[in-house]
């Protein structure tokens, strides 16, 4: 997705529909507003059908774990997979492009609630397809996995990091976005871009202050 220009204000006009456009955009706490109660009361589900709390704390950290990965391939394979036909091409950019457009649109950091609930319904029947009951446990930290990673997107935009070990992650997202984007897209956690070859040597990369300061919010 390369652009002619990447605008640092406004935001992308995605539908000439107005109540459409309107569904394009959200909020981090109302995202965190659905799906907190959610993970809190399938943790209890959960104990309550039997599983111990020991248990249900490794699924549940299994779960955060299996989003880290489903985020890199996401990003990595659907978000920025080379589209040949016209409508194709519309399609990821309503779904990422325009974020790499618009990267300070704060608006379309989180997925909106609507195709956000979609998935995240098909997701859990499939994983309740594959793992029976146990998803009750698995799924709530699949879940916190992605708040995790949507308000992480949306810091890495908006500040500074604020601890200098998490500056490599920071350092990698902005790349992305100005340098490269067939690298660096690990937004959470650098892990599976270390894993799998496509982490920005950041060693070698020099700093560049003020790239990184128009991508922050004013």
């Amino acid at each position: 997705m390369k652009f002619d220009k990447i605008h640092n204000k406004g935001q992308a006009q995605l539908f000439r529909n107005n109540y459409l456009e309107m569904l394009t955009k959200t909020h981090p706490l109302v995202i965190w507003g659905m799906y907190l109660p959610v993970s809190v009361g399938l943790v209890y589900h959960a104990f309550q059908q039997g599983f111990s709390w020991s248990t249900i704390a490794l699924l549940f950290l299994a779960g955060i774990f299996l989003w880290t990965l489903f985020e890199y391939v996401m990003h990595r394979f659907v978000f920025h997979f080379i589209a040949d036909s016209d409508r194709l091409q519309k399609i990821i950019y309503v779904m990422h492009g325009n974020h790499h457009h618009y990267p300070r649109d704060r608006e379309r950091l989180f997925m909106p609630p609507v195709p956000s609930l979609i998935l995240a319904s098909a997701i859990f029947a499939l994983m309740y397809a594959c793992m029976g009951t146990t998803v009750f446990a698995f799924f709530p930290g699949f879940l916190i996995g992605y708040l995790m990673y949507g308000s992480m997107h949306y810091a890495i935009h908006a500040w500074n990091p604020p601890f200098k070990w998490m500056k490599p992650l920071w350092r990698n997202h902005h790349l992305h976005h100005y340098k490269n984007d067939h690298r660096g897209f690990g937004v959470s956690t650098t892990l599976w871009d270390h894993v799998f070859g496509t982490m920005f040597d950041l060693n070698q990369e020099k700093e560049d202050k003020e790239r990184v300061r128009e991508l922050m919010y004013r």
